[in-house]
């Protein structure tokens, strides 16, 4: 069947092993294999791989490229040695997230920067007016392929593969070239399922013959379904559900990712001020020992009051109950808190947990 979606490097190697394929920001994806369960607990305990080459790989580089990106980024970049990399936002100037993203810096002035496949466009056309002559920015997402190696297993598995002992030495959020099954590699202690890992970046035309070696190896083949379970159970946000223009890092709990006292960025003065005022809503994890899974816009009750909305919600293969993110009105944002989810037509009683917790 024909179809204008874009196809990652490992397309054919999906069609091998039977995945059911969706439509996802404009690529054909792989939302599972054998099943959401029994991938998400294969990462839990023990290793899987995922095709995320559908993921913006731009590379920033020149004279001012860290000035710019300064400017353009919540988080402070000038903070960031060579092979390490952080995780941070695009703001707008009104302080709502245009993407989050992660910079990972090669040298003095050259950086990969890593966004959300749904906002490549979006995020390169925000960019561009604020981009000097003396810099370069390179989309790199269509020569390059991204695979993610995450599980308990999984930096034993890749130090392995690459032969590469010192690559277990990294610390999260670090980064190292090698080679991979003949290929040239960056391996990133980086990832988002909750699991340790790492994020290998290989050229298009080896992506194939990685996988297999890491198939071989013993990694399980995981989907897109898997991993939207693992990054809900690790409490991570996703653009689009837990994040979007209209949201500020204060509401969605990432002013970890926000320096206010850095140099000027675009929405500093707008989060400052929100910062400083009392919080409207929060963003909160929900537990709710009931079966029926809760999904985005379902809304969320105290009493007949309706107190936020759902924006993620799965049945936890770790935790075997149905686990939610969601945003509620200030006040109700305390642990402990009873709330109602109506779920179709009746109401699943939860209780407001910190997002990190969705896994204890």
């Amino acid at each position: 069947m024909e179809t204008n979606l874009r196809r990652t490097p490992l397309f054919a190697a999906h069609q091998k092993r039977n995945a059911r394929m969706v439509d996802y920001a404009g690529w054909e994806m792989p939302v599972l294999y054998t099943g959401i369960l029994e991938e998400a607990r294969a990462v839990r305990n023990h290793v899987g791989i995922f095709d995320i080459s559908h993921m913006g790989r731009i590379q920033v580089a020149g004279e001012g490229a860290t000035a710019m990106l300064q400017l353009l980024t919540s988080n402070d970049v000038a903070g960031l040695k060579p092979s390490e990399a952080q995780y941070s936002l695009l703001t707008n100037l009104n302080g709502g997230i245009i993407d989050d993203i992660i910079v990972y810096r090669a040298g003095a002035e050259d950086y990969l920067v890593v966004i959300n496949a749904s906002n490549t466009a979006k995020d390169l056309a925000w960019i561009a007016p604020y981009t000097p002559p003396s810099v370069r920015v390179e989309d790199d997402t269509l020569r390059t392929a991204m695979i993610a190696v995450q599980g308990p297993e999984a930096p034993a598995l890749v130090a392995r593969l690459a032969n590469q002992a010192a690559l277990l030495e990294l610390g999260r959020f670090q980064y190292a070239i090698g080679e991979i099954a003949g290929a040239p590699a960056t391996f990133c202690r980086t990832g988002y399922t909750g699991e340790d890992g790492f994020e290998v970046i290989v050229p298009a035309a080896n992506a194939e013959s990685v996988w297999d070696v890491l198939s071989s190896g013993g990694a399980t083949a995981c989907g897109l379904g898997a991993r939207d379970a693992l990054r809900i159970e690790a409490g991570y946000p996703l653009y689009g559900h837990e994040i979007d223009e209209t949201t500020s890092p204060v509401e969605a709990g990432l002013m970890w990712a926000v320096k206010l006292d850095k140099a000027n960025f675009i929405g500093r003065d707008r989060i400052t001020i929100i910062k400083s005022e009392p919080a409207r809503i929060r963003l909160v994890g929900l537990v709710t020992q009931e079966r029926i899974q809760p999904r985005q816009g379902y809304t969320i009750y105290v009493g007949n009051e309706p107190v936020g909305e759902v924006t993620s919600g799965i049945f936890s293969p770790a935790k075997g109950v149905s686990i939610a993110m969601g945003y509620v009105a200030a006040r109700y944002a305390k642990t402990g808190t009873m709330v109602e989810i109506a779920i179709r037509d009746r109401r699943a009683t939860a209780t407001v947990v910190p997002k990190k917790n969705l896994l204890a």
